[in-house]
């Protein structure tokens, strides 16, 4: 997860529980893509913008306690969230660092057999110098994946005009930050450009008609709503109202809501495996 001011969804303690809904929601998924590469018993991999580490903590159960996941992001209030989790499960493997990607210029040299991403280029002005780094990072055969949104294939049914406003506000803002809402189908070739082989993509979108997935709507649009009103995109009234509608949109069984459009990618640096 980036943050700072180009950031549009709030983080630190007030972000932490969108960030467990959205983790439970993508849990199926996430682990259905990484059940593709066969995880080994010692790996290493590196978690980019891995926000509370639900995901660093997957990995870290899939290489085993001789393997080591790293998780990195610029909100240092998650970071300590993060460890004291996994201090209070004794989990060992695990290691959370401070690291803006936008400015990265340590050289942690090529040591990760796995880089992944999610929900981190979407946010970045320039991916390309993102992708340049996650290349730096991964030994040669490794694996890069990354997952990201595409607003583009945002929906709800029936429509719903508070949802279309929502769509249309978070689209807004992401530009405004110099973010793209849609860069989804683009990581493919952001991959290829990259310098790696063997890339490949899937699509997915959690969607359903009951439980949290219906939720991530309107609690989203709460954690952009003071990035919205900065922006002068939409006053504190409207913005209620809105979550209002989408909570009421969400409670009614006969609709169907979800998240974006979703895109994984992967890819391998070349050389050896």
């Amino acid at each position: 997860m980036v943050q700072g001011k180009d950031y549009v969804i709030r983080g630190g303690v007030a972000g932490r529980e969108r960030l467990r809904i959205l983790s439970r929601i993508m849990y199926a998924s996430t682990a259905s893509l990484f059940d593709r590469f066969g995880f080994k018993d010692g790996q290493q991999c590196f978690d980019i913008g891995c926000g509370s580490g639900d995901v660093t903590l997957e990995l870290a159960r899939r290489i085993g306690p001789s393997g080591k996941a790293v998780g990195a992001d610029i909100d240092e209030t998650q970071l300590d969230i993060a460890r004291r989790e996994v201090d209070a499960k004794g989990i060992r493997n695990v290691e959370f660092r401070l690291l803006d990607i936008r400015t990265m210029k340590e050289d942690i040299g090529s040591v990760f057999d796995v880089v992944y991403a999610r929900f981190l280029l979407t946010h970045l002005d320039d991916p390309s110098r993102a992708v340049a780094a996650f290349y730096r990072y991964v030994r040669p055969g490794g694996l890069v994946i990354v997952e990201d949104i595409d607003f583009n294939g945002y929906f709800t049914y029936p429509e719903s005009e508070a949802f279309q406003r929502y769509k249309e506000l978070y689209c807004t803002l992401v530009r405004r930050r110099g973010g793209d809402p849609n860069i989804g189908p683009r990581l493919p070739f952001l991959l290829t450009d990259g310098g790696f082989e063997k890339v490949d993509m899937t699509l997915v979108q959690p969607i359903g008609t009951k439980g949290e997935v219906k939720l991530l709507n309107a609690i989203t649009l709460e954690n952009i709503a003071d990035a919205i009103m900065q922006d002068g995109l939409a006053s504190r009234q409207e913005i209620d109202t809105l979550v209002q509608d989408l909570y009421r949109f969400a409670d009614n069984p006969r609709t169907v809501a979800g998240v974006p459009r979703i895109i994984q990618a992967w890819g391998h640096r070349p050389g050896a495996g």
